[in-house]
């Protein structure tokens, strides 16, 4: 009995052996990739701006209003990570695109960083466009500090849930910028009340995805994702799955959403696979 057992036994102790060598190595490959997609993604993922052009087919649109041009950066998060500097690279990045219009998608600062927002406004100081440039909040911005310091430097109007009117080729555009925390479909209604143009809605949370479909809003421009931030190769941007779309061009209904990947980073000074992108944005009916 025991010289029938031996043999299993001793297998059985080779197979455990085998298995935790194996876990070992697989444990400290994972490891290994980990800590080269942080390094990567510290050094060099985070730091290479793409300019990213897309066109937004539109079957509303007004045709004297095809072509124009919208530059949207958002999420630029400037502090230690991010500093002025590099925030005025950006900046002259987008301003080599001229673009007619420019408009600024929320979280300019992280955890509501009051010392930031001059910085910011520094890098920022270059923007310029024909039909303006406009601002809203995200959820880490100090608003009432965003918009004292924007506004005072006399180049970026912050939209608090506001509505302004822009009239180009002798159209309107009706641009909308809602606040992250107005959230219902009567936000939305009530901001785009006496609307007179082509409706534009600016969000900063692209979750807000529903309440402009149910409103039958033609175009919404947001930030917010970071598109994912992380995107592993096989398996997609862990962060995705809270959000409607995480990153480019998608449709709901009647509206067509833009969510652009932002500049900057939170939590981890980290981007893999999802390089910081400035959006140049052609409008086009179809």
């Amino acid at each position: 009995m025991i010289r029938g057992r031996l043999p299993a036994a001793g297998y059985n102790c080779g197979m455990r052996v085998t298995r935790r060598v194996v876990l070992r190595s697989l444990a400290g490959a994972g490891l290994a990739g980990v800590a080269g997609i942080g390094a990567y993604g510290f050094g060099v993922g985070r730091r290479l701006f793409d300019v990213a052009h897309t066109t937004i087919p539109l079957p509303t649109l007004p045709a004297a209003l095809s072509g124009v041009t919208i530059g949207l950066i958002s999420d630029i998060h400037c502090g230690e990570f991010m500093p002025a500097d590099r925030v005025a690279h950006a900046a002259d990045l987008l301003m080599q695109e001229r673009p007619d219009l420019i408009l600024l998608g929320g979280d300019h600062v992280t955890w509501h960083d009051t010392k930031a927002v001059p910085l910011c406004a520094d890098g920022l100081s270059s923007l310029s466009a024909p039909l303006g440039v406009f601002a809203v909040a995200g959820n880490h911005d100090p608003e009432g500090a965003l918009e004292q310091v924007f506004e005072s430097r006399g180049r970026i109007q912050v939209l608090r849930d506001e509505q302004v009117h822009i009239r180009t080729r002798g159209e309107t555009i009706a641009l909308g910028g809602l606040r992250y925390w107005s959230q219902r479909t009567t936000d939305l209604r009530r901001l785009f009340k006496g609307a007179a143009g082509f409706p534009i809605l600016l969000a900063h949370d692209p979750r807000r995805l529903m309440q402009a479909s149910e409103l039958r809003l033609p175009l919404m421009l947001s930030g917010h994702t970071h598109g994912g931030q992380v995107v592993l190769p096989g398996i997609g941007a862990p962060a995705a799955w809270r959000f409607p779309v995480v990153a480019g061009l998608a449709r709901d209904g009647a509206t067509t959403v833009y969510v652009t990947r932002g500049l900057g980073t939170v939590v981890l000074p980290v981007r893999f696979n999802c390089p910081p992108e400035i959006s140049i944005l052609t409008l086009r009916r179809t």
